[in-house]
């Protein structure tokens, strides 16, 4: 059995889907930072800068707003700039993403600066980095790609519209698995293929390629705007800088909470088996569920898409990240999880 305060075995779950008021936005307790001392950088790109110890070791990045209001990554970089972290070995490079998109942020209306043109992080294929379409974001994917090409170790900091408890996100492959074992937390580690719509940055390259010793981990730190975001941000992100053995060891140290999770005894991999997609604007989840939900039995009502019943795949099956404010036709909804031995 898997315990913890988002993990539930047995839910008892209302099978009458008309069930919930409107949803109501989550408070904004977090504040952007201001990002613009670190506009120049020292890359020829803005808003990337790149310390480089002088020692052989590995080129690690730290990726912060790919999407523009997942204000955490910004915070835990704009707190790393202003403690002059520098790599003891290798490189270390900071870099905010789509910038664009996180100035428009405002706490008023905070769901509107995701992006500007199309999702950044749907993107990272040759097909649209190298096609004839524009955007915004693919103009400034285009530019950061070079940099991207030289980093042996990704670490990308996102957050996520609805309440839910943070996930690493290790994309399908075992070294990436191994590595999310390695940084030691969140406790639930989601192996997953990525989306239909596109590829992320986490999946780029070598990142995605099994043969390459590049490796890549996201990291969805709870619910936007929540304090709690910014400490699992800050805390995920030490944990990487110390699995990658480019940090003093002491400063790292120093930094990284011991009643974390610790043990890869104690965590959880939940591999994705299946998407579901909304095709009717009225689709809605049955009472009781949330993400991580575990639902004990094969053939559970999960919700209704329009006319249509969505049920349960199989015993223990795991919601991930479900989407109960702003469905979208023809996107995920909730992707199904297994939870592996």
């Amino acid at each position: 059995m898997i315990t913890g305060t988002t993990m539930h075995t047995n839910m008892a779950i209302n099978t009458n889907p008309k069930h919930t008021l409107p949803p109501v936005l989550p408070p904004v307790e977090l504040t952007a930072p201001d990002i613009s001392p670190y506009r120049q950088g020292n890359t020829g790109v803005d808003y990337i800068t790149t310390f480089d110890s002088g020692k052989s070791g590995p080129h690690v990045m730290i990726n912060a707003i790919t999407h523009g209001n997942e204000i955490c990554g910004a915070i835990t970089l704009d707190r790393l700039f202003k403690m002059q972290v520098r790599p003891a070995r290798g490189k270390l490079t900071l870099s905010f993403a789509n910038v664009a998109a996180f100035l428009r942020f405002d706490p008023s209306t905070p769901h509107t600066s995701r992006f500007v043109d199309e999702d950044f992080n749907r993107v990272w294929n040759p097909a649209a980095l190298e096609g004839p379409r524009n955007s915004v974001e693919l103009a400034r994917a285009r530019a950061i790609r070079p940099i991207i090409d030289q980093v042996d170790q990704l670490f990308d900091i996102h957050s996520m519209h609805d309440p839910h408890g943070p996930v690493m996100i290790s994309g399908p492959l075992t070294k990436g698995i191994a590595l999310a074992k390695q940084v030691g937390m969140p406790l639930h580690i989601v192996a997953d293929s990525g989306h239909a719509n596109g590829t992320r940055m986490r999946d780029y390259g070598g990142f995605g390629d099994p043969a390459s010793a590049k490796n890549a981990l996201l990291v969805e730190c709870g619910q936007h705007w929540e304090h709690a975001a910014a400490h699992v941000a800050w805390q995920s992100t030490w944990r990487f800088l110390r699995a990658c053995d480019i940090m003093d060891r002491a400063l790292a140290e120093a930094q990284i909470e011991s009643a974390a999770v610790s043990s890869s005894d104690t965590m959880r991999v939940v591999r994705v088996t299946e998407a579901v997609v909304a095709h009717h604007p009225d689709f809605i989840f049955a009472d009781g569920l949330r993400g991580l939900s575990v639902i004990a039995k094969q053939g559970t009502l999960i919700g209704h898409d329009g006319g249509r019943a969505i049920t349960t795949p199989y015993d223990n099956c795991v919601l991930i990240m479900p989407t109960m404010v702003h469905v979208k036709l023809g996107l995920t909804v909730v992707r199904l999880g297994r939870i592996e031995d």
